[in-house]
């Protein structure tokens, strides 16, 4: 098949693409190309026991003797202004136990061939690739560094008008895609639609990279509806990408046409994906503009859905929700960046914040899951017998319920200096002190003598906390959360192990979130207790870190920018949202 393009800028000559059947979806080697370079960049009934009020108050005045660090020492010690989960803290642990971590450059030889900062003519091109040594055929290799380096149309034009004029006037489909990229980032969108008129032409399909690159760069045109033919025939094959019906959904914003962008939105949620913030952003965005309650309504539950997902908004996407609110007329809100007092209050309007407590039904409901799902059921990281595990729960029925339990092997190694041994025994002694019933769980092999581990040192941990030692080769986190869970919700526990694993093993996103909430509001983290000091904790946080309203105040905790937040951290800013009183009209 061939054709002219009359229609394509700077390319009166004839194209054709390489002949190849495998073109399309199932093209392997084409798909990881645009995967490296054609991504728009920028772009997870039991037993009831009740404590005894005089351990409660132990531990109360336990968690309140925290001592602030002061921000001059540089002691490698993490700021207990903020709490284990903050966002932002696991970053800085990471860079205190590695200060000399740093980048080195890259040995790997590069290519001394200078990327064209200028259209070329035939003659320089021809020069260039006499210079080229690479095993791969340099129009492969320099359109894929065009790409990456984001190099202008103009540029990228006198490459295919050199290799069309060298075959004949064919230029292959992997040089296009990448010319097609370049159109798309620069936002050149008369070149989109030449190149698209083109593919149109030429393939009865496309792989998804093309797909995605046509419809993104459609919906900046007034033929933006285009786009949604494409999103159809990537259905054919697969369930479009999130990013897929992001573009649609701009585009039928930017469009004025809301409608396509509800239904596009509900049709994504209908695929159990979690749509880009982006998306969700653009919707505020949108609405600011929109005197509309039924509008309104969708916003509103898209805050809902930030809560029920517990997802944070970026500071742009806060912002933009901020300034809808603001725009709704006769309404009178008022929004303010603000924190959260260690007592739950909010510092901007003093309403309190939801406790990170569970209620009793949440609390007996998470207990079931986690005994079915983890310590009973097919936790694929844990390695104890069932044996084994019922000596320990039989244990554990046998004692008192515990106000702390302690990860034996995993304090031990809290600390660069001092014996493991050792460490464990201050650690254990001091909580003793303050009259808490506390269980340390270990290892047989730290029974026996060593350099780390010294008999004498043991028993005196014995004499003064409950202990459990498990075989060597046994996992010990199913059975800290056991106790922990089986001995109440004041129950604490010290580890600095996540439970990632653990949380994944449980079923559903509700029960996720509601061990997390569990894992906030019970895991101690030590900041400082050896050798010989007093122990000192970060804070537990009190509230629970998710969008929420009482009606006439929202309360949004958001991401800051330039803030790395891993997936197990929460933010530590909000947006506070609350409706001006309004003063009675006297007559």
């Amino acid at each position: 098949m061939a054709f002219y393009l009359s229609g394509f800028r700077c390319f009166p000559r004839l194209w054709k693409s390489n002949p190849s059947p495998k073109l399309g979806p199932g093209h392997s080697s084409l798909s990881l190309c645009l995967t490296v370079y054609c991504g728009i960049r920028n772009q997870q009934s039991w037993f009831s026991v009740k404590p005894s009020s005089q351990n409660i108050k132990a531990m109360n005045l336990l968690i309140t003797k925290g001592r602030k660090l002061k921000g001059n020492n540089n002691n490698k010690q993490v700021s207990s202004e903020s709490h284990y989960f903050a966002a932002g803290a696991a970053k800085k642990r990471s860079h205190i136990g590695n200060p000399q971590n740093e980048d080195h450059p890259s040995s790997s030889l590069r290519n001394t061939i200078q990327i064209p900062t200028k259209p070329l003519n035939s003659e320089e091109w021809d020069k260039l690739k006499d210079c080229f040594k690479g095993k791969i055929s340099f129009e492969d290799w320099i359109s894929s560094q065009m790409a990456h380096h984001n190099s202008s149309v103009e540029v990228a034009k006198s490459l295919l008008a050199w290799v069309a004029a060298k075959n004949n006037g064919i230029v292959g489909y992997n040089l296009l895609v990448k010319y097609l990229y370049l159109c798309v980032f620069h936002k050149h969108t008369s070149e989109v639609i030449d190149v698209y008129e083109i593919m149109k032409a030429r393939y009865k399909s496309l792989e998804s990279g093309g797909y995605t690159l046509l419809i993104r760069g459609l919906i900046q045109s007034d033929r933006w509806k285009e786009a949604l033919p494409l999103l159809e025939d990537i259905k054919k094959v697969m369930i479009p990408s999130k990013k897929n019906y992001h573009d649609c959904i701009q585009g039928a914003l930017l469009h004025q046409d809301v409608n396509i962008a509800w239904n596009l939105y509900q049709e994504l949620l209908g695929h159990n994906a979690i749509p880009m913030l982006e998306t969700l952003k653009a919707f505020f965005d949108f609405g600011k503009d929109i005197k509309d309650d039924h509008y309104s309504n969708k916003l509103l539950d898209i805050l809902w859905y930030l809560r029920n997902n517990q997802l944070y908004p970026g500071e742009s996407f806060a912002r933009s929700i901020k300034t809808w609110f603001e725009s709704i007329p006769g309404k009178q809100w008022k929004g303010q960046f603000t924190t959260i007092q260690k007592s739950g209050q909010c510092s901007s309007c003093g309403k309190a914040i939801e406790p990170i407590h569970l209620s009793p039904e949440e609390y007996r409901f998470l207990k079931e899951k986690v005994m079915s799902e983890v310590i009973d059921g097919g936790d694929q990281y844990r390695k104890t017998t069932p044996q084994e595990l019922k000596k320990f729960k039989n244990f554990v029925d046998s004692c008192p319920p515990f106000d702390i339990v302690i990860d034996g092997l995993n304090v031990a190694k809290m600390f660069r200096k001092g014996r493991e041994s050792q460490i464990l025994l201050d650690v254990v002694s001091q909580l003793a002190k303050q009259n808490l019933q506390l269980l340390v769980l270990g290892r047989k092999h730290m029974l026996g003598q060593s350099s780390q581990w010294r008999k004498d040192e043991m028993e005196q941990v014995q004499e003064q906390a409950y202990c459990f030692f498990a075989d060597n080769i046994s996992e010990d986190d199913p059975f800290l959360l056991y106790a922990a869970l089986h001995s109440g919700d004041h129950c604490k526990f010290i580890t600095k192990d996540l439970m990632r694993d653990h949380k994944a093993c449980l079923p559903d996103a509700r029960t996720q979130r509601l061990f997390f909430k569990w894992q906030q509001g019970h895991q101690l983290a030590i900041l400082k207790g050896f050798p010989r000091s007093k122990l000192t904790f970060q804070n537990i946080l009190t509230y629970d870190t998710v969008v929420q309203t009482t009606g006439d105040s929202w309360h949004i905790p958001y991401d800051e920018d330039l803030v790395e937040r891993y997936s197990y951290e929460v933010p530590t800013k909000w947006l506070c949202l609350h409706q001006k009183t309004q003063m009675p009209t006297v007559c």
